[in-house]
């Protein structure tokens, strides 16, 4: 984000809870009301965390439901586990490139993914080399110039500049960048997560810890964040009811989802995701893998908010993002 937008941006949100509320409603009610088309091409590269209650989607719905007009078009890049040094080991920087790609340059990935799927331990070399074979085979029609870039990190940004988040994150936003799109580094805090309501403040020193180091990396290449960390100790500090796993499976819940989703909107947009009637998360994972109605836990595979908790959950999500603006800003 340039010096001069930031400045900008942050005149909105450099202020008391009650202005920053006031705010919020007042930039969401500025949308434009005009039906003029655009389209929005976002490739997702992470795992799980953004496979989990098809969260592409979900940011999907409440971009195009804030923003009328506005056709939001996300293709993923998932590997179960992942990370972003396995992405790149695996070829995924050849997505990120789509629309400058050579055929040489994937016939030369095809050809290092064969010999790594050769090793029966590498689990995921097999179903990459079948992802490239299919887009070699077919190139010219899948290529794209991304608006926007989203890397998730998972587990990986614990060691702040010598993280192997922090250092793959510069490699796909050179690429991304170089095109003209923007990155958005999404923030997952699997370590933070709760699976129980919490009885007790949670400890916030680690968290924000994390945070500096992560807006450190964000200021290195330019990037918007969709800070998790941050969002969850927010969550977990206002709203100590609330959980933000599954008891039964450690991703993140419905509650999670639905905060990683306005998170998201809100580093996509530089806007509040206060006011946006998305009102529901349904999971893509079953209680025991096979009552399809069920989450991992037992409950209702989809959950609808009540009222007071959407709007809670995306005022949350807003502050959170804006505490993590003041905070690069205060560095």
């Amino acid at each position: 984000m340039g010096h001069l937008r930031r400045a900008a941006f942050l005149l909105l949100i450099v202020s008391v809870n009650v202005g920053l509320i006031a705010a919020e409603r007042s930039a969401f009610g500025q949308q434009p009301s005009s039906s003029k088309k655009t389209t929005l091409k976002v490739l997702f590269i992470g795992n799980s965390y953004t496979a989990r209650h098809n969260l592409a989607l979900v940011v999907k719905s409440m971009a195009e439901a804030g923003n009328p007009g506005l056709t939001f078009k996300p293709t993923t890049v998932i590997y179960g586990g992942r990370t972003l040094s396995d992405h790149w080991r695996l070829g995924t920087q050849n997505y990120v490139k789509l629309h400058s790609l050579t055929p040489a340059e994937e016939e030369a990935t095809v050809e290092h993914l064969s010999k790594l799927a050769r090793d029966p331990e590498d689990r995921y070399a097999g179903g990459a080399l079948t992802r490239h074979k299919g887009l070699l085979a077919d190139l010219e029609s899948q290529r794209t110039k991304w608006d926007v870039v989203v890397l998730q990190s998972y587990r990986d940004d614990l060691d702040g500049d010598n993280s192997l988040y922090a250092q793959f994150v510069p490699k796909f936003a050179e690429l991304a960048t170089a095109q003209g799109a923007r990155v958005i580094l999404y923030e997952t805090t699997p370590t933070t997560q709760n699976a129980e309501p919490l009885t007790a403040a949670p400890d916030s020193k680690v968290v924000r810890k994390k945070a500096a180091s992560i807006a450190a990396l964000a200021d290195r290449v330019g990037a918007n964040v969709a800070p998790m960390s941050l969002v969850g100790l927010r969550c977990q500090t206002e709203r100590s009811d609330f959980t933000l796993r599954f008891v039964n499976d450690a991703h993140l819940n419905h509650t999670m989802a639905y905060l990683t989703a306005c998170s998201l909107y809100a580093a996509i947009f530089e806007r509040s995701p206060v006011g946006l009637p998305i009102d529901s998360i349904t999971d893509i994972r079953y209680f025991n893998n096979k009552d399809k109605t069920k989450d991992r836990d037992g409950k209702p595979i989809k959950r609808t908010f009540a009222d007071k908790d959407r709007a809670d959950l995306q005022r949350i999500a807003w502050e959170g993002y804006a505490e993590f603006t003041r905070l690069r800003s205060q560095k």
